[in-house]
């Protein structure tokens, strides 16, 4: 076919497109399809029996009249299960955290720990069941404040085969689960030339991820008794390992397959229901289904990590920040799952971003509790730290007279410059060099948003409220550096339309749809020429899983590194088809041409003898490209009743290219609203027994559609080179702003500084009226 026979498409450009979710309009209209809905009917249903002790021994467990119960096919005790620790911990091998937890253990170590598992025919029979189970306790004295868990008597990990893969200053013996600790530069010096030195005390609470769906998995043994595990799980390739390593069957009897999320935001990249279901199949050989309960999802998988923070810092009264010392305590509950690597994460940005400081001190200790496991939750431990540090720069600023954005713009770092980077790590310049930093411009549009000029610090609205303005910034990463990885394969199909497949798991942030368009914009094709199946362990690429902010940044490289490759194929299989001279071969808009003449990609497709024509790429996140927010809030405080109303929010974000403008904008409005709730609302509350009173949506309370202010979202116009059409991450950063940014804007409307998380109205009257 002659090039001028045919006229070419336009060319495409699908990136920094406002484009639709794929699947946005299936998840509006309720015809998504969740693991629940793919499970089989005749699915045994699985329950799991769980303690109502914080600590104890299990003495006796007596099933016989459980058994008993009609449809009942199996009942399974620590006695029934492999002698195996594990971390349920979603991260690479060899994993970081402890391995401390079994399936079923002798000893339970927390309201909600698993004591027995039952699966019958039907939901009611293994209810039944379980209320005729009878458990014998040696009740043991628990440990329930983290503030003092490494100096308790009582120890919550006392085996002796719990282990960790390599050095993570783990001392069970202490309760102490991981203890990281780092200098960088001279801050003792920082701090001996320093005309004023601060020293605050911040914490922060518990919070849930209150993700939609609940944790649920279906499991079945294939025509080769091979074990499949289908769950809603962000880390299909590290549940194959644990479920394995668990059940002690080989990895290649293991097949993972996740099919559509409905939310995590962290909570889904620890294992929790996928061992139970896995472990009633390989004993019965029967399908088995789990689908945890709201309250199951409350008290017995992971949340945020309750952190007290003591930090100090240095300054000369003209705004130069000289050092900081940052001492941090963190709870990981009954199991060490990410206790190292969010007290790791915690530390290692969060006083980055001043990189003209001397010098910086932090030292973090993860301590094991007899509550609820802590684990992976949106921002990772940089969401704590980053309210302890942009709180204290906050304070500085008011003690020495200076506007918090001023401050900021003196020590912050410039593009060009270096990340003043703490981690046990060692990294070169052409690493730590920030070749995409607008934290200038971020400060700047964000104080316009807010009308920051016209509402700082505050103003007396009469009738007893008060209005006041506050700022903060944030850093993230862009996936794990040198950990993180991930692959992309593309297939190209006779008829000239791709499928990619990648093993990234989409829980409702849009990557399926991001790397499509990165995929079409590469190859220079339509949209809807690129087919996506994610995840099966079997049949697509191995990668990390969707953590870390890795899915754009890391998955994007491999993504466009498959379509570079598959093109360099086809042109290939052109020059031979053909006989054309491979270096005169052209490709632009599906279309290949060469001395006067072409071929498109169906044309190409149909003519490939039946050669199946693939590629696959690999990226290792090698290089450190943080995004940057600015978060600004304007509130309204209520002294006559406590109650604080957040009026407006403004989120500028360097994300680098803006993949989807859609997209990245409903990540920074959902992200500010989280952080509004663990600002505000959130909180889980405990009795004088120690047990857990929020453990449903009408006792939990997050922020609605109804709570939500108004919301102005922008982003700087930038590009990171290392990126995929330069784009950085942006799932994370858009979170950690909006609590210190709330508790400066509290502080400027009544002169009164929260430093403890939720700020409720009850404690906002008591600190009005602490006098009266």
């Amino acid at each position: 076919m002659k090039v001028s026979e045919k006229k070419l498409p336009k060319i495409l450009n699908v990136v920094n497109q406002p484009i639709p979710k794929r699947d946005g309009r299936k998840l509006v209209t309720g015809a998504a399809v969740y693991t629940d809905d793919l499970a089989p009917a005749d699915a045994l249903v699985v329950k799991v029996l769980r303690s109502k002790h914080h600590f104890a021994e299990i003495l006796n467990i007596d099933t016989e009249k459980a058994e008993k119960v009609e449809g009942v096919e199996c009942i399974l005790t620590y006695r029934d299960v492999p002698d195996v620790r594990i971390t349920r911990a979603g991260q690479t091998y060899p994993e970081p955290s402890p391995l401390d937890w079994k399936i079923l253990d002798k000893y339970v170590r927390y309201i909600g720990d698993e004591v027995a598992v039952v699966a019958a025919r039907t939901e009611e029979q293994a209810e039944r069941a379980l209320r005729l189970i009878k458990v014998d306790y040696r009740v043991m004295e628990p440990v329930l404040d983290y503030k003092t868990a490494a100096k308790s008597k009582s120890i919550v990990h006392f085996e002796k085969d719990s282990s960790v893969n390599y050095d993570i200053g783990f001392e069970p013996e202490r309760n102490i689960a991981a203890h990281i600790d780092f200098e960088i530069g001279d801050y003792e010096k920082g701090f001996r030339e320093s005309e004023i030195i601060l020293e605050r005390e911040y914490e922060t609470q518990a919070t849930n991820p209150a993700m939609m769906e609940p944790v649920t998995t279906f499991t079945y043994l294939d025509e080769y008794d091979r074990m499949t595990v289908v769950s809603a799980t962000q880390v299909p390739f590290h549940v194959r390992r644990m479920i394995a390593k668990s059940l002690d069957i080989p990895v290649s009897r293991v097949r993972v397959k996740k099919p559509r999320i409905g939310g995590g935001f962290g909570l889904k990249q620890t294992a929790a229901s996928e061992f139970f279901p896995a472990l009633v199949t390989l004993r019965t050989g029967k399908a088995a289904k789990i689908y945890y309960s709201r309250k199951e999802v409350f008290l017995a998988t992971s949340r945020r990590h309750p952190f007290v923070m003591k930090v100090r810092i240095g300054a000369n009264r003209d705004g130069r920040i000289r050092a900081f010392d940052f001492q941090a305590i963190s709870d990981t509950g009954a199991f060490g799952e990410h206790a190292s690597t969010v007290i790791e994460a915690c530390g290692e940005k969060i006083m980055a971003m001043y990189n003209k400081v001397d010098g910086y001190r932090f030292d973090g200790t993860a301590v094991y509790t007899n509550l609820p496991p802590s684990g992976a939750f949106r921002g990772y431990g940089k969401t704590q730290g980053l309210f302890a540090v942009e709180s204290i720069v906050n304070e500085l600023a008011k003690e020495i007279g200076m506007d918090p954005t001023e401050l900021r713009k003196r020590n912050l770092i410039k593009k060009g410059e270096n990340l003043l980077l703490g981690t046990s790590h060692v990294y070169g310049d052409d690493i730590l060099r920030q070749d995409s930093c607008e934290l200038d411009f971020l400060i700047d549009r964000g104080k316009e948003l807010i009308g920051w000029d016209e509402n700082y610090p505050g103003k007396d609205m009469g009738n007893r409220k008060f209005r006041g303005v506050g700022m903060a910034l944030s850093i993230q990463a862009s996936g794990v550096l040198n950990i993180d990885s991930a692959n992309a394969t593309l297939k190209f199909n006779s008829d000239g339309f791709f499928t990619l497949l990648i093993s990234a798991t989409d829980m409702g942030t849009g990557c399926d749809t991001i790397l499509s368009q990165m995929a079409a914009e590469a190859l220079q094709v339509p949209l809807e020429n690129i087919a996506v199946y994610a995840a099966d362990t079997d049949v697509t690429p191995y990668d990390d899983g969707s953590y870390a902010s890795s899915s754009t940044y890391v998955t994007g490289r491999a993504v466009v590194e498959a379509s570079e490759k598959i093109l360099e194929k086809l042109k290939k299989e052109v020059s031979e088809i053909f006989d054309a001279e491979i270096d005169e071969i052209e490709y632009e808009n599906g279309v290949f041409t060469w001395d006067g003449s072409s071929a498109s990609l169906s044309d190409l497709g149909y003519r490939l003898n039946c050669r199946q024509v693939m590629a696959t790429g690999s990226h290792t996140c090698s290089t450190e490209a943080p995004p940057y927010k600015s978060g600004f809030a304007l509130v309204e405080v209520d002294a006559e009743t406590g109650k604080v109303d957040v009026l407006e929010c403004a989120g500028v974000v360097d994300c680098g290219t803006v993949i989807n403008t859609n997209l990245c904008t409903v990540q920074a409005q959902g992200g500010i609203l989280q952080g509004i709730g663990m600002a505000l609302y959130e909180d889980i509350n405990h009795d004088f027994a120690g047990r857990e009173m929020n453990d449903s949506f009408m006792t939990y309370k997050i922020p609605t559609r109804k709570d939500a202010p108004k919301i102005m979202v922008d982003f700087a116009k930038s590009y990171e080179p290392t990126g995929p059409y330069g784009a950085k991450s942006i799932g994370e950063v858009v979170l950690n702003a909006a609590a210190p940014a709330i508790a400066d804007a509290i502080d400027n409307a009544i002169g009164v500084r929260f430093r403890k998380l939720p700020i409720t109205p009850e404690k906002v009257f008591f600190a009005l009226n602490k006098d009266e």
